[in-house]
């Protein structure tokens, strides 16, 4: 099925290093393409997503499918389906096309199609209800999975054929599991729907929860002859005689630090040095000052670690350029900013900053005139909408960027002069950044909260917005 897993740490996305760690640990192996199976959550389409741009950027062929397969929602959400228990199947059909010969552009193909085949339900908090029979609490799931008033339902006609996947989240005795299963079956069966394959037990957990989740894909007599191809996956439910363990090879855990690189030259601490440095510092004491703001922030909206997390970006930045000159050069600053950020500061915002400046060194490379710069912010700003999944307007720290973009486009205007028009810059920032209090979020934890709630800016945009006010004051100073 897979030929790697990365695991993050409990109820937290993989880290980018360790996804390509595994990405390098398949193509060193042999494999002529990798395909990332993600899960539709913010922090793993952002984590994955930065992973694939740096494998390719080292020549790797890799491509990625975003499954979302959750519909709990009555109400298509900006952040889209989640990816929940039908992951698995996934996994077996792609598993199952790449063990036939098929090309990694087919496996994408024909993977996407079956994404929209599927649907998920017993995580989003739709209805709280007092405890029922089995009998009653199934059937409320497939009413609410096929009820065509929900706009994320699967459209379930007489006759069709369906995989059904009863999956213990955990804490489920095989009696109960069971139980359900049957009132699944029969479920399906009084709407006329053919159960062509039916799979129980525990296929994805989350710990010991004490529940259950229903999977249904429809298939045709060509996806179940994938779904019926042998696999050695221990705990896919059937019987494959499979070479023994001891007799496959030991791999040794890849490394997950950063590829290594050619020798360069040590950075020199000419006059380009000395402003980096002036800049970063006035970015870093900004970032500590803003510390307890930004907490309080956070707190209305998210897990209120806001300030924590930039604290812990400014103090690992001051311990960086205590310890070496940073490089003048742009585009090796950015790139070494980034992984600076992504091994050091945590959390959604780490990834973030992490592909806003990978994406921006790559103009700066061979330019670093000033409409390169504008072009940076640019490419920075499309990573993060691309991975992110948020857009200006979703009261994230995408609304302050946007902004101070579109009054950097004025760096490409012949006689462009830098501070002025930084600050211009910084100004618009300021005020997108201010107008997020009238927004509701579309976008991130935010996202989750009711609106009435959301009486105070973003704290991401407001931080963002600070440290392009920081850098304008390094570079005057």
């Amino acid at each position: 099925m897979l030929s790697g897993v990365v695991a993050g740490a409990v109820f937290t996305s993989p880290a980018v290093g360790s996804i390509l760690a595994a990405i390098r640990a398949v193509t060193q192996a042999g494999a002529v393409g990798t395909l990332l199976i993600v899960k539709n959550y913010t922090g793993d389409r952002l984590n994955f997503g930065l992973a694939l741009e740096r494998a390719r950027a080292e020549g790797a062929d890799v491509q990625m499918v975003v499954v979302g397969d959750d519909c709990a929602f009555t109400t298509q959400k900006k952040a889209g389906r989640r990816g929940l228990c039908g992951t698995v199947l996934v996994h077996k059909v792609a598993g199952a096309l790449a063990e036939a010969g098929a090309s990694l552009d087919e496996i994408v193909k024909r993977v996407s199609a079956v994404t929209k085949a599927m649907g998920i339900h017993g995580e989003a908090g739709v209805r709280r209800m007092k405890v029922m029979p089995a009998d009653e609490a199934v059937e409320t799931m497939l009413a609410h999975m096929t009820d065509p008033a929900n706009a994320s339902h699967l459209p379930l006609s007489r006759g069709a054929a369906v995989v059904l996947v009863v999956n213990n989240l955990g804490g489920l005795s095989c009696l109960e599991l069971g139980i359900v299963a049957g009132a699944a079956v029969r479920g399906l069966e009084r709407r006329g729907v053919r159960i062509a394959r039916a799979l129980v037990g525990s296929f994805m957990t989350a710990l010991e929860m004490a529940g259950v989740s229903l999977t249904l894909m429809l298939a045709d007599e060509e996806l179940l002859g994938l779904i019926d191809a042998e696999t050695t996956a221990m705990a896919w439910p059937n019987l494959v005689a499979g070479p023994a363990v001891s007799q496959r090879p030991e791999v040794p855990a890849p490394n997950e630090g950063p590829e290594p690189q050619p020798a360069q030259q040590a950075p020199s601490a000419g006059p380009g040095t000395k402003r980096v440095q002036l800049v970063l510092e006035r970015v870093c004491s900004t970032l500590l000052g803003l510390q307890d703001k930004l907490n309080e922030l956070d707190r209305a909206a998210g897990d209120g670690d806001c300030g924590h997390t930039h604290a812990r970006a400014a103090r690992a930045i001051q311990e960086w350029v205590r310890a070496r000159p940073p490089p003048a050069a742009p585009a090796q600053l950015l790139s070494a900013l980034a992984d600076l950020l992504l091994e050091k500061m945590g959390g959604s915002s780490g990834v973030l900053y992490g592909l806003f400046l990978t994406a921006a060194a790559r103009p700066l490379h061979n330019r670093s005139d000033l409409p390169t710069w504008a072009d940076a912010m640019d490419a920075g700003i499309e990573a993060m909408r691309r991975y992110g999944g948020a857009a200006p307007g979703d009261r994230t720290m995408l609304d302050s960027l946007c902004a101070a973009a579109q009054a950097l486009h004025a760096l490409r205007s012949p006689g462009a002069e830098l501070l002025t028009v930084l600050a211009s810059a910084v100004q618009s920032a300021e005020e997108a950044a201010e107008a997020t209090r009238h927004m509701e979020a579309g976008a991130g934890r935010a996202s989750y909260i009711s609106s009435a709630q959301l009486l105070q800016p973003d704290p991401g945009a407001v931080a963002a917005a600070a440290v392009l006010r920081a850098v304008l004051e390094g570079l005057r100073g």
